[in-house]
């Protein structure tokens, strides 16, 4: 492994720049998950060939990773997709933050992508009379898309990838609590206030036919809650491969076989996002082992010794890349640097001292909130606004929200929780 050329990491390089920078400069062409699925061949094949002549043991593991972690977020997926909610309350501020706050729970248990697709088209048809409501889909990617889903494995796929191919204990995220309920009280508490702002601005017939229009909120298929329960255990108790993965694949067949065909037609369910996710992560998977390797062994040679600086760094890389092989990456670099510390009976977590697995953590999950671009479930809820004939920012305008808003947060954060 110490004999690996830097020059193998750059497969990876060009898998993550083109994630980011494809759904912007061809997007019609990167639409199609056949497009995607042939540029991650192309890249993808000749190190996968590599791979098996030089690194054949790590091949196999990153196969078996790919594996467990598909299983994971399609079965959640497709489950949570047999569940539908329909109804319409009133669109009031307390209303619309009662509905983020509901999200970012359920985000832990469900993941990001569920809590997204469960709950953005209620929200929307709650908002439906009313005009000003353009921030709203931007707080509910800040908070249910991605700051919501830090407390557990199954909330955000970097926590997830940290579990499983890292070996960080199931519930070790649940010490982020702290870092979780600042951010998103701050983040909920600008919320409300600029919705009630909108709120006071929306002319008197609105505000009395959203008053009018009131339906009582039901549940559809909620025998899928008991197929949810399935999956989440079988993560939480820790059962091992390959029985946990077939615990999984046992509850979403369940679940395809006793949910009426109608709730799914209406919840608008669909298998691309979750077959775009296979794709992508087929080429990160492959990809990433030299690189993963590399920042292993030589994590102490680049001078980050502090929690400030991987939260900002995995966070800034996050805004712009994925942040699940953000995650990997600097997960990889801090078991280096922490390796070449001094015995101080810190606390080590999977070979990296927990501070710095806290930044890396946070800054992964919550910085991927900055771009449509940072998490996959944020460029899914602009897609299902946009169909439903929503307003919402275009890119460069979501990021003024996001600077303006999380900049500012993230550097309270930091002062709070990572500048020691």
């Amino acid at each position: 492994m110490e004999s690996l050329s830097w020059y193998t990491s750059l497969p990876f390089g060009v898998v993550v720049l083109i994630i980011a920078i494809m759904p912007l400069a061809a997007e019609r062409f990167w639409k199609k998950n056949r497009n995607k699925a042939i540029i991650m061949a192309v890249i993808g094949l000749p190190m996968l060939w590599y791979l098996a002549a030089n690194l054949p043991t790590e091949l196999l593991h990153t196969g078996r990773d790919y594996v467990s972690f598909m299983i994971l977020l399609g079965s959640l997926f497709i489950i949570s997709g047999g569940i539908l909610m329909t109804g319409d309350v009133r669109a009031t501020p307390r209303v619309n933050t009662m509905f983020l706050i509901a999200g970012a729970v359920l985000a832990n248990f469900i993941g990001t992508t569920g809590a997204s697709m469960l709950l953005i088209r209620p929200l929307l048809r709650t908002n439906a009379e009313r005009k000003r409501t353009a921030h709203i889909p931007v707080f509910f990617i800040f908070v249910v898309a991605n700051i919501g889903g830090c407390l557990t494995p199954l909330g955000d796929p970097p926590l997830f990838l940290g579990y499983l191919i890292k070996g960080v204990p199931f519930f070790w995220t649940l010490r982020l609590f702290p870092e979780w309920l600042v951010t998103l009280a701050l983040v909920l508490t600008i919320f409300y206030f600029l919705d009630r702002r909108a709120y006071n601005r929306e002319s008197p017939q609105d505000i009395a036919f959203d008053a009018t229009a009131v339906a009582k909120i039901r549940f559809s298929g909620k025998i899928n809650l008991l197929f949810l329960a399935g999956v989440i255990l079988s993560v939480a108790i820790q059962i091992p491969t390959p029985y946990r993965e077939l615990i999984m694949v046992a509850m979403t067949v369940l679940s395809l076989a006793f949910t009426k065909g109608q709730i799914r037609e209406d919840n608008r369910f669909e298998y691309d996002p979750i077959a775009e996710v296979a794709i992508l992560f087929a080429g990160i998977f492959v990809t990433m082992v030299p690189i993963l390797t590399l920042l292993n062994v030589h994590g102490a040679e680049f001078g980050i010794t502090k929690p400030w600086q991987f939260f900002w760094l995995t966070g800034g890389l996050s805004s712009f890349l994925d942040n699940a092989p953000t995650y990997l990456s600097f997960f990889s670099l801090a078991q280096g640097v922490t390796q070449s510390l001094p015995a101080s009976g810190a606390d080590i977590i999977s070979g990296v001292d927990s501070g710095f697995l806290r930044a890396i953590s946070c800054g992964a999950v919550f910085m991927g909130a900055m771009t449509y671009i940072g998490n996959g479930p944020n460029f899914m809820v602009k897609v299902i606004v946009e169909k439903e004939n929503v307003k919402i920012p275009n890119f460069p305008m979501y990021m003024v929200y996001s600077i303006a808003i999380l900049l500012p947060i993230f550097f309270l954060v930091t002062l709070i929780f990572f500048a020691r």
